[in-house]
């Protein structure tokens, strides 16, 4: 299924708009079930998008 990124941001350039990911820890539990975790972009927190840079003004 593709994701969409929303127009509000910009992309995260480190998670690429995959901001989260569920891996497999090996184990599992008494029912059977793999046991996960969730691991979320640190950069965006979780969202995928990122604030676009403020510009500097530049004085000459």
């Amino acid at each position: 299924m593709p994701q969409h990124v929303p127009a509000s941001g910009h992309v995260c350039p480190d998670c690429d708009g995959f901001a989260s990911a569920k891996v497999t820890s090996g184990g599992r539990d008494r029912h059977g079930h793999l046991l996960t975790i969730t691991a979320r972009c640190i950069t965006c927190r979780g969202t995928g998008t990122i604030r676009p840079a403020r510009r500097r003004e530049v004085f000459a």
